[in-house]
């Protein structure tokens, strides 16, 4: 039914009655959620007490999940390995109380993930946390801990210490990695920049979830205008939870510290000319084929503008070590718990 000459507030009022309901079933979805990881939970502490000094073998667990599963028929998450990897999870969390409430926090497909391909508490709690603020959905859990997103994400160069407000800091942190992988690229070890551009631009959606998820695409060779000048931003980007334009600037060979000032240029631009009123500073991120660290540190010293220096790759490669280049873990602790 349709009713004529509505008012002119209908509109605000319908769409005010719609994000309630939204947010009511995500409110209704975080509780199902947080009961059944308390549930499995509990069933994996059960399983590790009736254990503690008696042998229990395989068939035990085996004939646990039987019954359940005759008692609770059409109920899934009673199978044998499923219980098995119940007594797991409570095993690696029930001696961190920190942890134990992040878990509730997200899915039991993503806990699991986490679970399995994460081995050191301090790597967990960073994807356990970044699933909870992101939003990750299980193929973008794992396409980050593939891509090594705790150990790039922990080494990333940036200025953001001085050229931020606290309250952004950490924030930006941790939305500029210290390398990316855009494998999904059908581009030869020799390309050009413009190359480079237009098949990220052809592959977005990839592009996006490799810079973490949370970045709306907003154009390619973003002109601003100054004295008269064109100029043109590579790539730009915004980040939905900074709330900031994000510039991007895509080079084929080794960092140089004249990247800097121009990038600079671009940010001062950004910032009096498009950025709109609520939103934060604009952030700048460098993309480099290669880069020396001590260089980048060098050149991001005296800048004023918030800029990250990262470098990119086209395949995917063996893993690199990099966890011997890690901040100690009281650093790490104290970046995850701000």
């Amino acid at each position: 039914m349709t009713v004529s000459n509505l008012p002119e507030d209908y509109g605000s009022l319908l769409l005010e009655v719609k994000e309630r309901i939204r947010a009511a079933q995500y409110r209704a979805l975080r509780a199902v959620n947080k009961e059944l990881i308390g549930l499995y939970w509990d069933i994996g502490r059960m399983i590790v007490e009736r254990q503690a000094g008696d042998t229990w073998g395989k068939s035990i667990v085996q004939q646990l999940s039987g019954d359940l599963q005759k008692e609770f028929p059409g109920i899934g998450g009673f199978s044998a390995s499923n219980l098995w990897r119940m007594k797991s999870f409570f095993e690696a969390y029930a001696g961190s109380e920190k942890l134990a409430q992040l878990v509730r926090e997200i899915g039991w497909s993503h806990n699991l993930v986490i679970l399995e391909r994460c081995s050191e508490p301090l790597e967990r709690e960073f994807y356990l946390r970044m699933t909870r603020k992101f939003g990750w959905s299980r193929s973008v859990l794992v396409h980050q801990i593939e891509n090594q997103s705790y150990e790039k994400t922990l080494l990333g160069q940036t200025n953001f210490d001085r050229a931020l407000t606290p309250e952004l800091q950490v924030q930006a942190k941790l939305a500029v990695r210290d390398e990316y992988t855009f494998d999904f690229l059908e581009l030869g070890e020799e390309h050009s920049e413009r190359d480079l551009e237009r098949a990220l631009i052809g592959r977005v959606e990839d592009f996006l979830r490799a810079m973490g998820g949370v970045f709306a695409f907003v154009g390619s060779q973003f002109r601003l205008e100054v004295e008269d000048r064109e100029y043109f931003i590579d790539l730009l980007l915004f980040h939905r939870r900074l709330r900031c334009l994000v510039a991007i600037e895509l080079k084929i060979g080794e960092f140089q510290p004249e990247f800097v000032g121009k990038m600079q240029f671009y940010l001062a631009a950004l910032d009096r000319q498009v950025r709109e009123e609520g939103e934060n500073p604009s952030i700048g991120i460098i993309l480099c084929k290669e880069k020396n660290r001590t260089i980048v540190e060098y050149a991001l010293q005296s800048s004023t503008s918030p800029i990250g220096v990262a470098t990119y790759r086209t395949v995917r490669e063996l893993p690199r070590e990099l966890r011997d280049q890690l901040p100690g873990p009281e650093e790490i602790a104290r970046l995850l718990e701000e």
